[in-house]
């Protein structure tokens, strides 16, 4: 694959806290790293996005004494995790960090949840302002924060290809219908 100078590399949510013995581990999760450590040279612009979540998040089940998995307010309700600043919630061990051009954080409002990346409000005019109009999404979760973030990019109309062989879902049972809306919407599976 040859990059083009308008693509970038974009690293979804590869954290210590989704990564097995993490807070909310995907599977399969710890094989991603070395994938997505050697496809990264194919790349001039690699950018990255992570949950940044503060302490007692609305989407925490703690917050509300609530058990994982329940819903409340329409939020589904995961373990603590990714809380900023502690080891969940940095990069996946063993993740090549040095090549990121930038980090976007999300989920960083203690009463807001963000599944996409372009819920970090500088993400779109930074990518506007560096000519970066197709986006090679890799990471986790396929199921939540990709499909999040692959429908927002699509809906500002930038191209999206989805590297199939560097992304994991939460639930594979939700696999086959998170690709199918990414399908539906534009998204190259490869």
């Amino acid at each position: 694959m040859k990059e083009k100078s308008h693509a970038a590399l974009f690293i979804t949510d590869v954290q210590n806290d989704f990564i097995e013995g993490g807070a909310l581990p995907v599977p399969h999760s710890r094989e991603l790293v070395e994938k997505i450590n050697k496809l990264q040279p194919r790349f001039r612009h690699i950018l990255a996005v992570r949950d940044w979540h503060p302490p007692h998040h609305v989407s925490f089940a703690s917050t509300h004494g609530k058990r994982v998995g329940e819903k409340f307010l329409g939020q589904t309700l995961w373990p603590d995790h990714c809380i900023q600043n502690e080891w969940g919630s940095a990069f996946a061990e063993g993740l090549d960090t040095s090549r990121f051009e930038k980090v976007f954080d999300k989920g960083a409002d203690p009463h807001k949840d963000s599944y996409s990346a372009f819920g970090n409000p500088e993400l779109a005019p930074y990518l506007l302002l560096h000519h970066l109009d197709h986006l090679y999404i890799v990471g986790l979760a396929t199921d939540y924060c990709i499909l999040a973030t692959v429908l927002d990019a699509r809906a500002l109309g930038l191209k999206v290809t989805l590297l199939l062989d560097c992304c994991r879902a939460i639930d594979p049972r939700q696999e086959a219908s998170a690709l199918q809306r990414m399908r539906d919407a534009g998204v190259d599976c490869i």
